[in-house]
C-alpha cells in the first residue's frame, strides 16, 4: 500500500512539540476519532512499550494496539499496530527549523491488512488520506494556541 505522508511547521520548539505529539493520552486533541490513548503500565515510552488507542470507526469503538519500535527524543517516534485486522505503521519525526523555535512535523502512514482486512486497507487508506492532513493542521493550531 502507498505511504501516506503529511507534514506542518509549527511555531514551538521541538522538545515541546516532541512531547505533544507522542502523548497517547493527548490524541484525542488533534486526531478524529479518538476516544482514549495511554501507555499501557504507565512509566516513560521505550522500544517495545506498548500504545494502546481507542478510536470510534463507523460508528463503533474500536481498541488497538501498537508497539513503539524507534523513540529518539526529540526527533523520532515510530509504531507497528500488532492485533486487529488493519495494522498501522506510523512514523513521526520532529525537525527543528530557524533558531530552533519552529519545528516541522513529518507524519508518515502506511496500512497493512491481516484476514478480512486486506479487503479494508484500501478504504482505511482512503480515509487517512483526509485525517492525517487535518491532523497536521489541528495539531498546528493546538500547539500555537496554547
Amino acid at each position: 500500500m502507498a505511504e501516506i505522508v503529511s507534514g506542518v511547521d509549527i511555531g514551538r520548539g521541538a522538545d515541546e512539540v516532541f512531547a505533544y505529539v507522542t502523548d497517547p493520552s493527548r490524541f484525542g486533541e488533534w486526531q478524529d476519532g479518538v476516544i482514549e490513548g495511554h501507555i499501557e503500565g504507565g512509566g516513560a515510552q521505550q522500544v517495545g512499550s506498548l500504545c494502546v488507542m481507542t478510536r470510534r470507526i463507523g460508528g463503533a469503538e474500536r481498541r488497538s494496539t501498537s508497539e513503539i519500535t524507534e523513540i529518539s527524543p526529540p526527533r523520532t517516534w515510530t509504531i507497528r499496530g500488532i492485533d486487529g485486522p488493519i495494522r498501522a505503521h506510523v512514523h513521526v519525526s520532529v525537525d527543528p527549523l530557524e533558531d530552533g523555535e519552529q519545528s516541522r512535523v513529518t507524519i508518515r502512514v502506511e496500512f497493512t491488512g491481516r484476514g478480512i482486512g486486506r479487503v479494508i486497507v484500501p478504504m482505511a487508506v482512503q480515509q487517512a488520506r483526509k485525517e492525517v492532513p487535518e491532523s497536521c493542521e489541528k495539531l498546528k493550531k493546538r500547539l500555537e494556541s496554547d
